[in-house]
Protein backbone atom coordinates (compact mmCIF):
# COMPACT_ATOMS: atom_id res chain seq x y z
CA UNK A 1 0.00 0.00 0.00
CA UNK A 2 1.14 3.44 -0.43
CA UNK A 3 1.90 5.53 2.51
CA UNK A 4 -1.48 7.56 3.47
CA UNK A 5 0.87 9.91 5.86
CA UNK A 6 -0.37 13.45 5.99
CA UNK A 7 0.28 15.56 3.38
CA UNK A 8 4.29 16.72 3.45
CA UNK A 9 4.22 19.63 0.96
CA UNK A 10 1.10 21.32 1.13
CA UNK A 11 2.90 24.86 3.20
CA UNK A 12 5.73 25.18 1.09
CA UNK A 13 6.13 28.81 -0.06
CA UNK A 14 7.54 27.52 -3.42
CA UNK A 15 4.77 25.58 -4.47
CA UNK A 16 1.42 25.89 -5.32
CA UNK A 17 -1.01 25.80 -2.01
CA UNK A 18 -3.20 23.00 -2.14
CA UNK A 19 -2.87 19.16 -2.32
CA UNK A 20 0.41 18.38 -4.20
CA UNK A 21 0.75 15.68 -6.95
CA UNK A 22 2.64 13.79 -4.52
CA UNK A 23 -0.53 13.57 -1.93
CA UNK A 24 -2.02 12.40 -5.01
CA UNK A 25 0.05 9.46 -5.58
CA UNK A 26 -0.48 8.39 -2.02
CA UNK A 27 -3.68 8.21 -2.47
CA UNK A 28 -3.57 5.98 -5.93
CA UNK A 29 -5.43 2.94 -5.56
CA UNK A 30 -2.52 0.86 -7.00
CA UNK A 31 1.02 0.66 -5.88
CA UNK A 32 3.13 3.48 -7.62
CA UNK A 33 6.51 3.10 -8.91
CA UNK A 34 9.66 5.35 -7.22
CA UNK A 35 9.73 7.28 -10.52
CA UNK A 36 6.97 8.58 -10.14
CA UNK A 37 7.13 8.95 -6.47
CA UNK A 38 11.05 10.03 -6.26
CA UNK A 39 11.34 14.11 -7.60
CA UNK A 40 14.51 15.34 -9.12
CA UNK A 41 14.82 19.23 -8.94
CA UNK A 42 17.26 21.87 -8.51
CA UNK A 43 17.92 25.60 -8.50
CA UNK A 44 18.11 26.68 -12.27
CA UNK A 45 18.35 30.64 -10.59
CA UNK A 46 16.59 33.94 -11.86
CA UNK A 47 18.56 34.92 -14.90
CA UNK A 48 16.34 36.19 -17.32
CA UNK A 49 16.84 34.99 -21.20
CA UNK A 50 18.03 36.69 -23.97
CA UNK A 51 15.68 36.99 -26.51
CA UNK A 52 18.52 36.69 -29.23
CA UNK A 53 18.18 33.49 -29.14
CA UNK A 54 14.55 32.99 -30.70
CA UNK A 55 15.19 36.43 -33.22
CA UNK A 56 18.37 35.92 -34.72
CA UNK A 57 19.15 34.34 -37.91
CA UNK A 58 22.91 34.04 -36.82
CA UNK A 59 21.93 32.68 -33.63
CA UNK A 60 20.14 29.69 -35.53
CA UNK A 61 23.52 29.30 -37.49
CA UNK A 62 25.25 28.64 -34.02
CA UNK A 63 22.34 25.81 -33.45
CA UNK A 64 22.93 24.05 -36.83
CA UNK A 65 27.04 24.14 -36.53
CA UNK A 66 26.52 23.28 -32.98
CA UNK A 67 24.40 21.71 -31.66
CA UNK A 68 22.07 19.29 -34.49
CA UNK A 69 25.29 17.54 -35.98
CA UNK A 70 25.91 16.21 -32.16
CA UNK A 71 22.67 15.14 -30.25
CA UNK A 72 20.41 12.03 -31.11
CA UNK A 73 17.35 13.26 -32.96
CA UNK A 74 13.76 11.60 -33.73
CA UNK A 75 13.62 11.26 -37.26
CA UNK A 76 10.81 8.26 -37.69
CA UNK A 77 8.96 5.82 -35.95
CA UNK A 78 9.15 1.80 -36.96
CA UNK A 79 5.78 1.80 -38.22
CA UNK A 80 6.30 4.67 -41.14
CA UNK A 81 9.00 2.09 -42.42
CA UNK A 82 7.92 -1.57 -41.68
CA UNK A 83 8.91 -3.24 -44.76
CA UNK A 84 12.18 -3.60 -46.55
CA UNK A 85 13.04 -0.59 -48.88
CA UNK A 86 10.80 1.36 -47.28
CA UNK A 87 12.31 5.06 -46.95
CA UNK A 88 11.32 8.08 -44.92
CA UNK A 89 13.07 11.66 -45.74
CA UNK A 90 13.77 13.60 -42.32
CA UNK A 91 15.36 17.43 -42.92
CA UNK A 92 16.37 19.07 -40.48
CA UNK A 93 17.55 22.95 -41.39
CA UNK A 94 19.39 22.85 -44.47
CA UNK A 95 19.92 19.10 -44.53
CA UNK A 96 17.99 15.81 -45.55
CA UNK A 97 18.21 12.45 -44.31
CA UNK A 98 17.15 9.09 -46.15
CA UNK A 99 16.43 6.41 -43.67
CA UNK A 100 15.89 3.08 -45.20
CA UNK A 101 14.72 -0.42 -44.01
CA UNK A 102 17.05 -3.18 -44.85
CA UNK A 103 16.59 -6.29 -45.47
CA UNK A 104 17.15 -7.99 -42.04
CA UNK A 105 14.94 -5.46 -40.69
CA UNK A 106 17.83 -2.92 -39.51
CA UNK A 107 17.76 0.76 -40.03
CA UNK A 108 20.11 2.90 -42.18
CA UNK A 109 20.38 6.22 -42.46
CA UNK A 110 22.35 8.17 -44.79
CA UNK A 111 22.69 11.72 -46.15
CA UNK A 112 20.40 12.30 -49.05
CA UNK A 113 22.39 13.38 -51.78
CA UNK A 114 23.60 11.74 -55.01
CA UNK A 115 27.13 11.70 -54.84
CA UNK A 116 27.17 12.65 -58.93
CA UNK A 117 25.68 16.31 -59.04
CA UNK A 118 24.19 16.85 -55.74
CA UNK A 119 20.30 15.75 -56.32
CA UNK A 120 18.66 14.76 -53.28
CA UNK A 121 18.18 10.79 -53.86
CA UNK A 122 14.56 11.20 -52.77
CA UNK A 123 12.01 14.13 -52.10
CA UNK A 124 9.56 11.55 -50.16
CA UNK A 125 9.24 8.76 -48.13
CA UNK A 126 7.84 5.51 -49.51
CA UNK A 127 9.05 2.46 -50.73
CA UNK A 128 11.76 1.90 -53.33
CA UNK A 129 13.76 -0.43 -55.28
CA UNK A 130 16.54 1.05 -55.37
CA UNK A 131 18.73 4.58 -54.66
CA UNK A 132 18.24 6.23 -57.44
CA UNK A 133 18.76 9.85 -58.99
CA UNK A 134 16.12 11.32 -60.78
CA UNK A 135 19.04 13.58 -62.33
CA UNK A 136 21.02 11.38 -64.01
CA UNK A 137 20.45 7.79 -63.00
CA UNK A 138 23.07 7.06 -60.43
CA UNK A 139 22.23 4.50 -58.46
CA UNK A 140 22.81 2.50 -54.84
CA UNK A 141 21.48 -0.77 -53.47
CA UNK A 142 19.56 0.06 -50.05
CA UNK A 143 22.46 -0.90 -47.78
CA UNK A 144 24.37 1.91 -49.25
CA UNK A 145 26.88 0.32 -51.58
CA UNK A 146 27.12 1.85 -55.23
CA UNK A 147 25.23 -0.31 -58.02
CA UNK A 148 25.76 1.47 -60.99
CA UNK A 149 26.24 4.62 -63.57
CA UNK A 150 24.97 5.32 -66.41
CA UNK A 151 27.98 5.87 -69.16
CA UNK A 152 29.77 4.30 -67.27
CA UNK A 153 32.54 4.62 -69.61
CA UNK A 154 32.77 8.30 -68.92
CA UNK A 155 33.40 7.57 -64.91
CA UNK A 156 35.94 4.94 -65.33
CA UNK A 157 38.19 7.46 -62.54
CA UNK A 158 35.35 6.48 -60.11
CA UNK A 159 36.36 2.90 -60.19
CA UNK A 160 38.83 2.80 -57.15
CA UNK A 161 37.01 5.19 -55.46
CA UNK A 162 34.99 4.31 -52.49
CA UNK A 163 31.17 5.30 -53.95
CA UNK A 164 29.23 3.83 -50.75
CA UNK A 165 26.28 6.81 -49.42
CA UNK A 166 27.97 8.35 -46.54
CA UNK A 167 25.90 6.75 -43.46
CA UNK A 168 25.22 8.72 -40.24
CA UNK A 169 24.47 6.91 -37.09
CA UNK A 170 21.23 5.14 -36.23
CA UNK A 171 19.64 3.81 -32.61
CA UNK A 172 15.85 2.44 -32.32
CA UNK A 173 14.35 2.62 -28.74
CA UNK A 174 10.75 2.34 -28.03
CA UNK A 175 9.56 2.45 -31.32
CA UNK A 176 11.48 5.63 -32.26
CA UNK A 177 14.52 5.45 -35.01
CA UNK A 178 16.97 8.01 -34.18
CA UNK A 179 19.94 9.35 -35.70
CA UNK A 180 23.14 11.27 -35.09
CA UNK A 181 25.83 12.51 -37.27
CA UNK A 182 28.44 12.09 -34.48
CA UNK A 183 29.67 8.51 -34.40
CA UNK A 184 31.18 9.08 -30.53
CA UNK A 185 28.09 10.08 -29.05
CA UNK A 186 27.12 7.78 -26.07
CA UNK A 187 24.49 5.26 -27.06
CA UNK A 188 21.42 7.00 -26.98
CA UNK A 189 19.91 5.86 -23.58
CA UNK A 190 23.46 6.49 -21.97
CA UNK A 191 23.38 10.10 -23.77
CA UNK A 192 20.15 10.58 -22.32
CA UNK A 193 21.13 9.30 -18.63
CA UNK A 194 18.59 9.33 -15.69
CA UNK A 195 14.68 8.87 -16.37
CA UNK A 196 15.01 7.12 -20.28
CA UNK A 197 14.28 4.17 -18.07
CA UNK A 198 10.89 5.02 -17.51
CA UNK A 199 9.62 4.17 -20.31
CA UNK A 200 10.41 0.72 -19.58
CA UNK A 201 6.91 -0.17 -18.09
CA UNK A 202 5.28 1.96 -20.82
CA UNK A 203 6.35 0.25 -23.76
CA UNK A 204 6.18 2.59 -26.65
CA UNK A 205 7.24 0.38 -28.77
CA UNK A 206 4.22 -1.43 -28.42
CA UNK A 207 2.42 1.18 -30.14
CA UNK A 208 1.54 2.98 -33.32
CA UNK A 209 0.59 5.85 -34.98
CA UNK A 210 -2.98 6.53 -34.82
CA UNK A 211 -2.90 9.89 -35.87
CA UNK A 212 -0.23 12.36 -37.35
CA UNK A 213 -0.52 15.74 -37.58
CA UNK A 214 1.80 18.79 -38.66
CA UNK A 215 1.48 23.13 -39.04
CA UNK A 216 3.25 25.31 -39.99
CA UNK A 217 3.73 27.65 -36.72
CA UNK A 218 4.78 31.46 -37.51
CA UNK A 219 7.11 31.24 -34.48
CA UNK A 220 10.80 30.05 -33.58
CA UNK A 221 10.71 26.52 -32.86
CA UNK A 222 11.95 26.94 -29.08
CA UNK A 223 9.11 29.95 -28.37
CA UNK A 224 6.57 26.79 -29.19
CA UNK A 225 8.11 23.95 -27.90
CA UNK A 226 8.30 26.07 -24.54
CA UNK A 227 4.80 27.01 -24.22
CA UNK A 228 4.61 22.89 -23.46
CA UNK A 229 7.19 22.68 -21.48
CA UNK A 230 5.21 24.36 -18.47
CA UNK A 231 1.10 24.30 -17.30
CA UNK A 232 0.10 27.32 -15.81
CA UNK A 233 -0.58 28.95 -18.64
CA UNK A 234 -3.88 27.45 -18.58
CA UNK A 235 -5.42 29.58 -16.29
CA UNK A 236 -6.06 32.05 -19.45
CA UNK A 237 -5.23 29.86 -22.15
CA UNK A 238 -7.44 27.25 -21.56
CA UNK A 239 -9.90 27.66 -19.21
CA UNK A 240 -11.92 24.98 -20.10
CA UNK A 241 -9.64 22.20 -18.90
CA UNK A 242 -9.04 24.11 -14.69
CA UNK A 243 -12.12 22.09 -13.73
CA UNK A 244 -10.16 18.95 -14.13
CA UNK A 245 -6.70 19.78 -14.53
CA UNK A 246 -4.15 20.54 -11.81
CA UNK A 247 -2.34 23.22 -13.74
CA UNK A 248 -0.88 24.89 -11.22
CA UNK A 249 -0.08 21.43 -9.28
CA UNK A 250 1.92 20.38 -12.00
CA UNK A 251 5.77 18.66 -10.63
CA UNK A 252 8.90 19.76 -12.76
CA UNK A 253 11.66 17.66 -12.75
CA UNK A 254 15.17 17.56 -14.13
CA UNK A 255 17.31 15.49 -15.12
CA UNK A 256 20.48 15.35 -16.31
CA UNK A 257 21.25 17.63 -19.60
CA UNK A 258 19.07 15.75 -22.10
CA UNK A 259 15.73 15.33 -20.06
CA UNK A 260 13.10 16.87 -18.23
CA UNK A 261 9.41 16.30 -17.78
CA UNK A 262 5.94 17.44 -16.19
CA UNK A 263 3.42 15.75 -14.64
CA UNK A 264 0.27 17.42 -14.66
CA UNK A 265 -2.62 15.77 -12.41
CA UNK A 266 -6.15 15.00 -14.20
CA UNK A 267 -9.16 14.74 -12.53
CA UNK A 268 -8.78 16.88 -9.64
CA UNK A 269 -9.47 20.48 -10.23
CA UNK A 270 -7.42 23.87 -10.30
CA UNK A 271 -6.32 25.36 -7.53
CA UNK A 272 -7.80 28.36 -8.62
CA UNK A 273 -10.98 27.03 -8.87
CA UNK A 274 -12.74 26.98 -5.25
CA UNK A 275 -15.94 25.41 -3.63
CA UNK A 276 -16.91 22.49 -5.98
CA UNK A 277 -16.66 18.94 -5.40
CA UNK A 278 -15.79 15.72 -7.57
CA UNK A 279 -18.65 15.63 -9.28
CA UNK A 280 -18.06 18.93 -10.61
CA UNK A 281 -14.60 17.65 -11.89
CA UNK A 282 -16.79 14.81 -14.10
CA UNK A 283 -19.05 16.99 -14.83
CA UNK A 284 -16.44 19.24 -16.24
CA UNK A 285 -14.53 16.42 -17.80
CA UNK A 286 -17.21 15.37 -19.52
CA UNK A 287 -17.81 18.68 -21.40
CA UNK A 288 -14.49 18.90 -22.20
CA UNK A 289 -14.45 16.07 -24.69
CA UNK A 290 -18.30 15.22 -25.15
CA UNK A 291 -18.60 11.39 -23.70
CA UNK A 292 -15.08 9.10 -24.13
CA UNK A 293 -12.84 10.06 -26.68
CA UNK A 294 -9.67 8.06 -26.89
CA UNK A 295 -7.88 10.25 -29.24
CA UNK A 296 -8.34 12.25 -26.10
CA UNK A 297 -6.59 9.99 -23.74
CA UNK A 298 -9.28 9.54 -21.83
CA UNK A 299 -12.48 7.96 -20.81
CA UNK A 300 -15.45 9.65 -19.18
CA UNK A 301 -16.47 8.51 -15.50
CA UNK A 302 -20.42 8.28 -15.18
CA UNK A 303 -20.99 10.15 -11.97
CA UNK A 304 -23.92 7.35 -11.71
CA UNK A 305 -21.13 4.50 -11.54
CA UNK A 306 -18.68 5.33 -9.10
CA UNK A 307 -17.40 1.79 -9.76
CA UNK A 308 -17.57 1.01 -5.78
CA UNK A 309 -15.33 4.06 -4.73
CA UNK A 310 -16.99 6.29 -2.24
CA UNK A 311 -18.92 9.87 -2.94
CA UNK A 312 -17.26 11.48 0.00
CA UNK A 313 -14.03 10.45 -1.36
CA UNK A 314 -11.69 13.59 -1.66
CA UNK A 315 -10.26 11.86 -4.56
CA UNK A 316 -13.31 10.25 -5.88
CA UNK A 317 -12.91 11.88 -9.72
CA UNK A 318 -9.01 10.66 -10.12
CA UNK A 319 -10.13 7.06 -9.08
CA UNK A 320 -13.86 6.77 -11.20
CA UNK A 321 -11.70 8.16 -13.99
CA UNK A 322 -8.60 6.07 -13.48
CA UNK A 323 -11.19 2.91 -13.32
CA UNK A 324 -13.05 3.98 -16.44
CA UNK A 325 -10.14 4.04 -18.41
CA UNK A 326 -8.78 0.50 -17.39
CA UNK A 327 -12.33 -0.86 -18.44
CA UNK A 328 -12.50 1.39 -21.65
CA UNK A 329 -8.69 0.83 -23.00
CA UNK A 330 -8.85 -2.98 -21.90
CA UNK A 331 -11.85 -3.50 -23.98
CA UNK A 332 -10.53 -1.35 -27.42
CA UNK A 333 -7.09 -3.25 -27.05
CA UNK A 334 -7.25 -6.09 -25.41
CA UNK A 335 -4.10 -5.41 -22.62
CA UNK A 336 -4.52 -6.06 -18.85
CA UNK A 337 -4.17 -2.72 -17.10
CA UNK A 338 -5.23 -4.07 -13.92
CA UNK A 339 -2.21 -3.27 -12.14
CA UNK A 340 -1.53 0.20 -13.74
CA UNK A 341 -2.18 3.40 -11.15
CA UNK A 342 -4.50 5.64 -11.36
CA UNK A 343 -1.86 8.16 -12.36
CA UNK A 344 -0.51 6.33 -15.23
CA UNK A 345 -3.91 6.28 -16.45
CA UNK A 346 -4.66 9.98 -15.84
CA UNK A 347 -2.30 12.17 -15.64
CA UNK A 348 -0.36 14.00 -18.44
CA UNK A 349 3.44 12.67 -18.25
CA UNK A 350 5.14 15.92 -20.73
CA UNK A 351 8.66 14.36 -21.02
CA UNK A 352 11.08 16.51 -23.17
CA UNK A 353 13.84 15.14 -24.62
CA UNK A 354 16.40 17.66 -25.75
CA UNK A 355 16.33 19.54 -27.98
CA UNK A 356 13.08 19.25 -29.80
CA UNK A 357 10.84 16.33 -29.11
CA UNK A 358 8.22 14.92 -26.20
CA UNK A 359 7.58 11.50 -25.97
CA UNK A 360 4.82 11.48 -23.61
CA UNK A 361 4.46 8.87 -20.83
CA UNK A 362 2.42 6.94 -19.20
CA UNK A 363 -0.04 3.99 -20.62
CA UNK A 364 -2.82 5.68 -22.14
CA UNK A 365 -2.85 7.08 -25.78
CA UNK A 366 0.56 9.08 -25.79
CA UNK A 367 1.23 12.16 -27.34
CA UNK A 368 4.59 13.08 -29.19
CA UNK A 369 5.23 16.64 -30.27
CA UNK A 370 8.26 17.46 -31.98
CA UNK A 371 9.10 20.80 -33.73
CA UNK A 372 11.57 21.40 -36.35
CA UNK A 373 12.87 24.86 -37.68
CA UNK A 374 11.29 25.65 -41.14
CA UNK A 375 12.54 27.45 -43.58
CA UNK A 376 14.12 31.04 -41.49
CA UNK A 377 14.31 31.51 -37.76
CA UNK A 378 10.42 32.83 -37.23
CA UNK A 379 9.11 29.34 -38.22
CA UNK A 380 8.66 26.26 -37.45
CA UNK A 381 6.59 22.71 -38.50
CA UNK A 382 5.03 21.19 -35.21
CA UNK A 383 3.97 18.38 -35.46
CA UNK A 384 1.49 15.82 -33.09
CA UNK A 385 1.48 12.53 -33.26
CA UNK A 386 -1.12 10.45 -31.13
CA UNK A 387 0.23 6.38 -30.50
CA UNK A 388 -2.13 3.68 -29.57
CA UNK A 389 -1.76 0.85 -27.90
CA UNK A 390 -1.68 -2.37 -30.44
CA UNK A 391 -4.52 -5.07 -29.92
CA UNK A 392 -2.84 -7.27 -28.69
CA UNK A 393 -2.03 -10.15 -31.18
CA UNK A 394 -2.10 -7.88 -33.73
CA UNK A 395 0.79 -6.67 -35.80
CA UNK A 396 0.57 -2.53 -35.87
CA UNK A 397 -0.69 -1.18 -38.98
CA UNK A 398 1.66 1.05 -40.85
CA UNK A 399 1.31 4.93 -40.22
CA UNK A 400 -0.48 6.98 -42.34
CA UNK A 401 1.52 9.99 -43.75
CA UNK A 402 1.67 13.13 -41.33
CA UNK A 403 -1.57 15.73 -42.64
CA UNK A 404 -0.15 19.09 -43.17
CA UNK A 405 -2.91 21.47 -41.96
CA UNK A 406 -2.78 24.16 -44.58
CA UNK A 407 -1.48 27.44 -43.30
CA UNK A 408 -4.58 29.41 -43.04
CA UNK A 409 -6.34 26.37 -41.65
CA UNK A 410 -6.74 25.97 -37.66
CA UNK A 411 -6.39 22.81 -35.90
CA UNK A 412 -9.39 22.55 -35.54
CA UNK A 413 -9.57 21.53 -39.28
CA UNK A 414 -8.08 18.17 -38.34
CA UNK A 415 -10.67 17.08 -35.54
CA UNK A 416 -11.31 14.47 -37.43
CA UNK A 417 -7.84 12.73 -36.96
CA UNK A 418 -6.86 14.45 -33.70
CA UNK A 419 -10.27 14.92 -31.84
CA UNK A 420 -11.77 18.42 -31.57
CA UNK A 421 -10.99 18.67 -27.86
CA UNK A 422 -7.22 18.34 -28.09
CA UNK A 423 -7.73 20.44 -31.53
CA UNK A 424 -9.18 22.88 -29.78
CA UNK A 425 -6.45 23.33 -27.11
CA UNK A 426 -4.08 23.75 -29.67
CA UNK A 427 -5.63 26.55 -31.01
CA UNK A 428 -5.69 28.38 -28.06
CA UNK A 429 -2.18 27.72 -27.97
CA UNK A 430 -1.57 29.35 -31.58
CA UNK A 431 -3.46 32.81 -30.29
CA UNK A 432 -0.59 33.66 -28.58
CA UNK A 433 2.59 32.23 -30.66
CA UNK A 434 2.68 33.85 -33.27
CA UNK A 435 2.02 37.07 -31.63
CA UNK A 436 5.34 36.02 -28.90
CA UNK A 437 7.45 36.19 -32.09
CA UNK A 438 6.23 39.61 -33.14
CA UNK A 439 6.47 40.72 -29.76
CA UNK A 440 9.68 39.86 -28.69
CA UNK A 441 11.41 41.43 -31.29
CA UNK A 442 9.67 44.80 -29.90
CA UNK A 443 11.19 43.89 -26.51
CA UNK A 444 13.16 46.89 -25.57
CA UNK A 445 15.43 45.00 -23.17
CA UNK A 446 16.01 42.00 -25.20
CA UNK A 447 15.50 39.64 -22.14
CA UNK A 448 12.58 37.06 -21.36
CA UNK A 449 11.50 37.17 -17.20
CA UNK A 450 10.69 33.07 -16.40
CA UNK A 451 9.15 31.76 -13.16
CA UNK A 452 11.34 29.88 -10.58
CA UNK A 453 9.83 26.67 -10.24
CA UNK A 454 7.29 26.56 -12.62
CA UNK A 455 9.19 27.48 -15.34
CA UNK A 456 12.58 26.04 -14.62
CA UNK A 457 12.51 22.88 -17.62
CA UNK A 458 12.59 25.59 -19.92
CA UNK A 459 15.61 27.29 -17.76
CA UNK A 460 17.02 23.86 -18.10
CA UNK A 461 16.59 23.69 -21.53
CA UNK A 462 18.37 26.80 -22.29
CA UNK A 463 21.35 25.46 -19.82
CA UNK A 464 22.09 22.57 -22.04
CA UNK A 465 21.69 24.79 -25.20
CA UNK A 466 24.65 27.29 -23.60
CA UNK A 467 26.72 23.96 -23.19
CA UNK A 468 26.68 23.68 -27.14
CA UNK A 469 27.24 26.98 -27.74
CA UNK A 470 30.46 27.45 -25.65
CA UNK A 471 31.86 24.24 -26.16
CA UNK A 472 31.11 22.20 -23.32
CA UNK A 473 28.80 19.61 -24.84
CA UNK A 474 29.11 17.83 -26.79
CA UNK A 475 31.69 15.99 -23.74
Amino acid sequence: MNDLSPPQDQNRDDRCPGTSYTDMLKADTRRVPDYLFAESTEDMGDAPIPIERYVSEDWARLESEKMWPNIWQYAAREEDMPEPGDTVVYDINEKSILLVRQKDHSVKAFYNVCLHRGRKLRTESGPAVNLRCPFHGFSWHHDGRFKEAPCAWDFKHLEAKDMSLPELRVERWQGFILVTENHDLPSFRDWVGPGVEHYDNWRLGECYTGAWVGRVIPANWKAVSEAFMEAWHSIVTHPQILGFTADANTRYDLYGDFLNRAITPAGAMSPHIKGKDQFYVLKSLEEFIGGGDSRARRATGDPADLKGFDADDPMLARKVLAQANRDAFAAMNGHDYSDATDSEMLDNFTYNVFPNWSPWGGLVPNIVYRWRPWGDVDHCLMEVRILMRTPKGEKPPKSAPMHLIPDDQPFSSASHLIGAALAGVFDQDMENLPYVQEGMKSSPNGVLELGHYQESRIRHFHRTLEKFMDGTLPA
